[in-house]
C-alpha cells in the first residue's frame, strides 16, 4: 500500500473504511470529540505505517483495526497515567497568581544570597565555616569558635579574610552582619 505516497489511494482506503473504524472507536470510548480524534490518529498511524501490511496476512480492514486497537490502547493508557498524576496531586491547594507573585518576591530577595553562598562554595573550608555559622546562622564569634572547636582570635581572622573575599559579591548587610562576643 502506498497511502503516504499517492493521496487519491490514500481518500479511497479513508472511504472505504472510515465508518469501520469509526464504529471500532466508538465502542471503545464514550466521548465524541475524543472518537473522532482518534479516527484520525489511526488513519494518520496506517498512513505512517502503510509498508507494515502483508496483503497474504489478511484483509485491509482486519490491519487497519491492528492500527486501530494500538492506538486507542495507547490512548488508553495515556488517561490512566494522567489519572495516576491527577490523583497523586489531588487534594492540594495549587498555586494561584497571589502565591506565584509571593513566590518571585521571594525568589528575587534571596538573589543576592544565593549570590553570595556561590561564592562562598569557593572559600577555604574553615573561612567558609566560621561565615556561615555567624552570618548565616546568628552564631557570636565566640559561640561558632566553640561549635568549631576552635580559639576565638582564630575565628575572628577566618572571618575577617572570609568578608575580604565576598565583598565584591554581597551586600554590606549581609556579609557584615554578626553577632558580637
Amino acid at each position: 500500500m502506498r497511502l503516504n505516497e499517492d493521496p487519491a489511494a490514500f481518500e479511497a482506503f479513508y472511504r472505504r473504511h472510515v465508518d469501520a473504524v469509526l464504529r471500532y472507536v466508538v465502542r471503545r470510548v464514550s466521548d465524541p470529540h475524543l472518537a473522532a480524534d482518534l479516527t484520525a490518529d489511526i488513519f494518520l498511524a496506517a498512513m505512517d505505517s502503510a509498508a507494515t501490511y502483508r496483503p497474504g496476512r489478511g484483509s485491509e480492514i482486519a490491519w487497519l483495526y491492528g492500527v486501530a486497537r494500538n492506538v486507542v490502547s495507547a490512548e488508553h493508557r495515556r488517561r490512566a497515567r494522567e489519572a495516576r498524576a491527577t490523583g497523586r496531586v489531588a487534594g492540594r491547594r495549587l498555586m494561584d497568581d497571589n502565591d506565584l507573585a509571593r513566590m518571585e518576591e521571594r525568589i528575587d530577595a534571596e538573589r543576592r544570597a544565593r549570590k553570595a553562598l556561590e561564592a562562598m562554595a569557593g572559600l577555604p573550608e574553615g573561612e567558609r565555616a566560621v561565615l556561615e555559622l555567624v552570618v548565616i546562622d546568628q552564631l557570636t564569634v565566640t559561640e561558632a569558635a566553640a561549635a568549631l572547636g576552635i580559639r576565638q582570635v582564630t575565628a575572628r581572622v577566618r572571618l575577617h579574610r572570609a568578608r575580604r573575599a565576598l565583598e565584591d559579591v554581597a551586600s554590606p548587610s549581609a556579609v557584615y552582619a554578626e553577632g558580637q562576643a
